[in-house]
């Protein structure tokens, strides 16, 4: 069965309970997050949600950007039934696509499982790392 997915940038298609569900339960970055922050991390961002040609949500990322200097990926995910079928691909090509990136020095993201899907695309682990600094209020 070959289905149709596409990506939109519209906020108003998200799938709040979906997108709060997935990060909160099974996610390994966001166990816990409520509702509201889910909520709030959504104004404050530029999002993408991944959808079966009927509209049913399967995937969804996060970005935060000056468009100058720094661009952030976050909480990237598709739902596991829809997995290896190339739609993290689509959706990585379309995030760098977009025009509020494409004159950033750099765009950065965190992950414990997905190296290889974003070596790709040309993402590497950070030189060197003792030059940059984080701050974590909470875990």
């Amino acid at each position: 069965m070959d289905e149709a997915f596409f990506i939109s940038e519209d906020k108003l298609k998200l799938d709040i309970d979906f997108i709060h569900s997935y990060l909160s339960e099974e996610s390994y970055w966001a166990k816990g997050r409520s509702v509201e922050a889910v909520k709030r991390s959504i104004e404050n961002s530029s999002c993408l949600g991944v959808y079966t040609k009927n509209w049913k949500q399967i995937g969804f990322a996060r970005l935060v950007t000056d468009q100058v200097v720094f661009a952030w990926i976050m909480d990237v995910f598709i739902d596991k039934d829809y997995r290896g079928k190339g739609i993290s691909k689509k959706l990585m090509h379309h995030i760098l696509q977009m025009p509020e990136i494409t004159d950033v020095n750099g765009i950065g993201l965190r992950t414990i499982d997905a190296h290889g899907l974003y070596k790709k695309f040309g993402f590497e682990r950070i030189r060197d790392a003792e030059t940059w600094m984080l701050k974590k209020i909470r875990e």
